[in-house]
């Protein structure tokens, strides 16, 4: 098996963690980064504690100097990037509205942090704008520039149900996602002479500590929302970390050496689903 170099960011989360270890347990160098470097570490430390090649380096997708840093670092052990994970994502609660949808006493609401759309912060917006959007193209303007007319190398982006058809109390994360999937297909355009391809996974919805909150109770039942969610997913379960595997591994393998500029929705038919 040809060995390449994976770049997975965000891998300290419990998704993109499964993926370092599934591209490791393929033969594959993996170097793990997250701004987190404590959890960059754990996560390649038990890599390597099961018989795979993995480092763990800290880098801030938000800012091009860390990850030309993460880079530096990678080639003088790994050498040069072959698959690039952007990897790195999330909500903010400073963009999401209280209530799904806005009623005319809302605008007069006096209860204790609550937002309607008129409250949300232009801060929290941005931030997780940027993290999602611009926390793909950082990497990516950082890690392809070692891929540029090499055989068999890969960019795979993480978007999102969202980015089909908008959850409701979440416009900043939706929108983000949405924009991470048209980037997605520009750049397929983009980098197609060159040899790289890109694709992008959209997870339905799998437990996670990002929305563990929204989605269960205290004791593991489900909230409201993780009903709802439920009732609209055909399948009638969340997904699990490792169901993005397979899929992961084959968009950034060599049986999809045709494939690029598409989107992946891994959903349980979520997508597929009317509701009726």
């Amino acid at each position: 098996m040809n060995k390449k170099v994976v770049v997975v960011t965000g891998a300290g989360g419990v998704l993109c963690s499964t993926l370092a270890q599934a591209f490791a347990k393929e033969g594959h160098l993996v170097a793990v980064l997250d701004l987190n470097q404590e959890a960059a570490v754990n996560v390649a430390n038990a890599i390597v504690g099961a018989g795979g090649t993995a480092m763990g380096v800290m880098a801030n997708v938000l800012e091009k100097d860390s990850l030309e840093a993460a880079r530096k670092t990678i080639h003088s052990t790994f050498g040069p990037c072959d698959i690039l994970v952007n990897g790195a994502g999330g909500n903010h609660p400073l963009g999401t509205t209280s209530k799904p949808y806005l009623e005319p006493q809302d605008l007069n609401s006096t209860v204790d942090g609550f937002k309607s759309f008129f409250d949300l912060d232009s801060a929290g917006i941005q931030f997780t704008f940027n993290l999602n959007f611009i926390g793909t193209l950082l990497p990516t303007q950082v890690f392809a520039r070692d891929m540029v007319n090499r055989e068999g190398c890969s960019i795979l982006n993480i978007s999102s149900m969202n980015a089909f058809t908008p959850l409701t109390k979440i416009p900043a994360y939706s929108g983000a996602k949405a924009a991470v999937s048209n980037f997605t297909q520009w750049l397929a355009v983009h980098f197609s002479k060159v040899g790289i391809r890109v694709n992008a996974l959209a997870p339905g919805f799998f437990l996670t500590e990002q929305n563990r909150a929204l989605l269960t109770e205290p004791d593991g039942s489900l909230t409201q929302r993780g009903q709802t969610i439920i009732d609209q997913t055909p399948m009638g379960k969340f997904g699990s970390p490792e169901d993005l595997v397979s899929t992961t591994l084959w968009l950034s393998g060599e049986g999809a050496s045709f494939i690029t500029g598409i989107v992946v929705p891994v959903d349980g038919g979520f997508s597929a689903f009317s509701g009726v």
